[in-house]
């Protein structure tokens, strides 16, 4: 007869593992059910910076083809919990007027320069000038990509931010990333710091 209180004693506890068995499997159930909290990029700049390969680059699609966006791109992509929902739009003169009609709940902009074509650095500086004055965009985190470091004539990063006065910028947190959409090089540090912005600013 004493074999009995001990067999309730072992019938417990299985019943109270199998409860925190089954609570932790709801658990996971809903961690992998919850989506993944959507961000809007906006991703702009000159005609031929380089963005739509830098959109396809983070698809992990084919980049032999690359043509002037006319209108604009749109593409989502998975990283550290969020599905980045990134708009690229064109970059030629006659576009960019439209530019301001993508403003609209734009959680981080990234801003791509052709780091090896220097003489358009003062148009591109005056473009992104243009951008942070924008209402719509006030305290948006900037991300500006200095692409085609691939290139001998590349200018490095310093020194663009340098000439952008990129240091006068106070309303709002900004990063300059080195990269090369076409090798991919300094693209996913770029992207970790977007993540990583874009967690502090939805806490």
């Amino acid at each position: 007869m004493k074999l009995f209180p001990m067999t309730w004693k072992y019938a417990l506890s299985e019943v109270r593992d199998n409860q925190v068995i089954r609570g932790l499997l709801s658990i996971l159930r809903k961690l992998k059910s919850a989506p993944d909290q959507e961000v809007r990029i906006l991703l702009l700049g000159l005609d031929n910076a380089g963005k739509t390969t830098l959109l396809k680059q983070l698809a992990s699609e084919d980049i032999s083809h690359i043509t002037p966006t006319q209108g604009f791109n749109i593409k989502s992509v998975q990283s550290q919990g969020f599905k980045l929902n990134v708009w690229d739009i064109g970059g030629q003169r006659k576009i960019r007027p439209y530019w301001r009609n993508y403003f609209e709940n734009t959680d981080v902009l990234i801003y791509v320069i052709d780091s090896a074509d220097r003489k358009r650095f003062e148009e591109t500086g005056q473009e992104l000038a243009e951008l942070l004055d924008e209402e719509k965009l006030s305290g948006v985190p900037v991300l500006i990509f200095a692409n085609k470091q691939d290139l001998l004539t590349a200018a490095p990063a310093s020194e663009i931010a340098e000439g952008l006065n990129l240091h006068t910028i106070r309303d709002r947190v900004w990063q300059i990333q080195s990269c090369s959409a076409l090798s991919g090089e300094g693209v996913q540090d770029g992207m970790n710091w977007v993540c990583k912005n874009v967690n502090a600013k939805k806490k």
